[in-house]
């Protein structure tokens, strides 16, 4: 990979750091012998990266332990690409060495005692100078479902209130108006501060960024301080890399710590919900959206339909606001109020939000969550939606929420996840076969997983609900139509699993699927779509 195709976003004007002061700041040691140079005066450096595909001229190059190799390993293909200079540890710095030998290109190294991702986030912070000029409101939030939706709720009232929004989400970056594709949910640190300094270039003030669990155990947040960091709910997902539920927790928990935030708010519904106020580190204001649950902010949902959902958010000292979103589901309207509260406890007044916006009418738009690909210009026509949702917690969330506003049956499609966490793949059959009518069981990312005991664990999960009409149908093209076959008048199809996404892992090969697209394509077929 070129840099020209590089990976990562960065500042189009970087200021260089002179790699002296990072050495005496970091207390890194020189190490002398790489392809003949063991000084760093005069060498400087603009950029930061984990990846040796993404150095680009300039770059300081961090060779990282990895779970197959390390990262010095790459130095010489760093060093072609321009790298002025790899930061590793004892183990990487012989590495790259080694790497170098018989190099034409002079590359100094520098090493650290600790492990280089520990200290990555606050190199590449002082790199891109976001350690002391980025004075942006900067706002996180964590929790298993809804991240996604919570930052372009949050991006969307930024806007309303007069600020020009940045966000980082699993499905994109948006810089302003500039939109990049994401590649993590939550980038790595080098990258993180990066793209922070392109928006302080563009003037962005006012940012939102999702913070997973990986994000804070892998320190791909270190160096950025929040002003607001939220969690709005937490179930079962990423056990094949956490173990157990606790230790899962304990990586949500961690970024109510003074060294990543000021403040937080915290959804108290659920015990967790109610173990991070507790616990907490920081001071943490609480929403509550069932009735008789002690907190802050109570919020309460005064009309819900298929085209969105209507609430009253109460607050302290008189705060209130009366609003709207245009997606179903009382879990949009709780995604709204946490995103209203982490501006006001940033010190954005929620009258100044809403004087931003028509009549209380928060007009976000998702890519992948929720989204509907019918017109549903006409009540006598199914409708189809496509959501990224793929837990118990997102299928129950999704599941309730139609059961309350769909007019008929609800057909709902899925797959899960091979070589992931295969523990919570029967939960998410029984979820399904509980609260729909007809599951649909099709493939999503088997990877390297025989698909058909993937589906086989779904179907016993399904059916051992003994309510809904259960088929099997792994491809997921055919499964689109038969759905759709299926569907009469009021009928709604719920498709979960790929979201926004554009490809299938099947057997190490990425096929290009686009779930919307083929769904598009298919209710056109039907002439439901034109």
């Amino acid at each position: 990979m070129s840099s020209g195709d590089a990976l990562s976003i960065r500042p189009k004007a970087p200021t260089p750091v002179p790699l002296a002061s990072l050495a005496e700041r970091f207390s890194l040691e020189v190490h002398g012998g790489a392809s003949g140079s063991s000084g760093i005066d005069g060498v400087s450096t603009t950029g930061v990266t984990l990846d040796s595909r993404d150095v680009r001229p300039g770059d300081l190059y961090l060779g990282v332990p990895g779970a197959l190799r390390h990262g010095a390993e790459f130095a010489r293909q760093a060093a072609e690409l321009g790298a002025a200079a790899v930061l590793t540890d004892a183990e990487g710095a012989e590495l790259a060495v080694a790497a170098l030998t018989n190099s034409e290109i002079a590359l100094p190294i520098v090493v650290t005692s600790l492990h280089p991702r520990h200290i990555a986030g606050e190199v590449a912070a002082v790199v891109y100078g976001t350690d002391e000029r980025f004075d942006a409101k900067t706002f996180g939030i964590t929790g298993t479902n809804g991240k996604t939706s919570v930052v372009y709720m949050l991006a969307e009232l930024l806007s309303a209130a007069g600020f020009t929004p940045g966000l980082s989400s699993t499905a994109e970056r948006r810089i302003g108006d500039e939109v990049i594709t994401s590649n993590l949910t939550s980038p790595e640190a080098p990258e993180l501060h990066g793209l922070l300094a392109r928006m302080r270039e563009a003037g962005v003030d006012g940012v939102a960024l999702e913070v997973s669990a990986h994000a804070v155990e892998r320190h791909r947040i270190d160096g950025v301080h929040f002003d607001v960091v939220a969690f709005n709910n937490f179930s079962q997902d990423h056990l094949d890399d956490f173990g157990d539920m606790e230790t899962y927790f304990a990586a949500k928990l961690a970024l109510f710590a003074p060294e990543h935030a000021e403040r937080g708010v915290v959804v108290v519904d659920s015990p967790y919900g109610q173990r991070i106020a507790r616990e907490s580190q920081i001071p943490v204001t609480r929403l509550a959206t069932e009735f008789g649950q002690e907190a802050d902010w109570h919020l309460a949902i005064t009309r819900q339909t298929l085209d969105g959902v209507s609430f009253v958010l109460q607050g302290p000292a008189g705060e209130h606001f009366r609003g709207r979103v245009p997606v179903f589901g009382r879990f949009m309207a709780e995604n709204a109020a946490l995103a209203l509260i982490m501006l006001h406890e940033a010190g954005i007044p929620i009258a100044q939000v809403e004087a931003g916006l028509d009549g209380g009418l928060i007009p976000v738009y998702i890519p992948g969550r929720l989204e509907e690909m019918t017109d549903h210009s006409s009540d006598n026509k199914p409708r189809f939606y496509v959501d990224y949702g793929h837990t118990p917690g997102a299928f129950e969330a999704m599941l309730e929420a139609l059961g309350e506003v769909a007019p008929t049956r609800v057909i709902f499609m899925f797959g899960a996840d091979g070589d992931r966490d295969t523990t919570k793949r029967e939960e998410m059959g029984r979820i399904a076969g509980s609260l729909a009518d007809t599951v649909i069981i099709c493939d999503y990312h088997p990877r390297s997983e025989p698909p058909e005991q993937i589906r086989a664990q779904l179907l016993a999960g399904a059916r051992s609900a003994n309510h809904a009409t259960v088929i099997e149908e792994g491809d997921p093209r055919r499964a689109v139509r038969l759905a759709i076959s299926l569907a009469g008048p009021g009928d709604v199809i719920l498709y979960a699993g790929p979201g926004h996404e554009d490809y299938q892992e099947v057997a190490g090969q990425m096929i290009p699927y686009s779930a919307r697209d083929e769904v598009r394509g298919a209710l056109r077929e039907a002439g439901l779509l034109t």
